[in-house]
């Protein structure tokens, strides 16, 4: 019965993962519209921007229900970080560099490193 519970709540905890990684990739479409926006001047990636925004937020809204909130703000913040440099690297707006992309791998492996470490949250004792 205990291991049915653990394998229910490791699905569960996964889902909540996916989520805040779902958001994570929200948040870099975000500020790429952001940067695109031109100071909000610019229609379309103004849009962009708030629908991403909005719906990123949520998402992390709903990991910390499952996930500790430092952990899934780390998380969110370094994987949309990553996603955010490596997309202005591809398309040409910031320049690449051998150390640029070890950092940038060391903010993934360190996001890596807290989803391999147990995310229940504490439960608050009735007393």
């Amino acid at each position: 019965m205990a291991a049915t519970t653990t394998t229910r709540n490791s699905a569960k905890n996964g889902l909540f993962w996916l989520v805040l990684l779902a958001s994570a990739v929200l948040e870099a479409v975000w500020a790429t519209a952001l940067g695109l926006s031109n100071g909000f001047t610019q229609l379309a990636p103004t849009m962009v921007f708030a629908v991403t925004a909005l719906l990123s937020m949520f998402g992390l809204g709903i990991a910390v229900k499952r996930i500790p909130l430092g952990t899934a703000y780390a998380v969110w913040v370094g994987i949309g970080a990553a996603l955010t440099v490596g997309w202005a690297m591809l398309s040409g707006v910031e320049p690449a560099s051998p150390l640029k992309l070890f950092f940038i791998a060391g903010i993934v492996g360190c996001a890596a490193g807290l989803k391999a470490l147990p995310s229940d949250k504490p439960q608050a004792c009735a007393e």
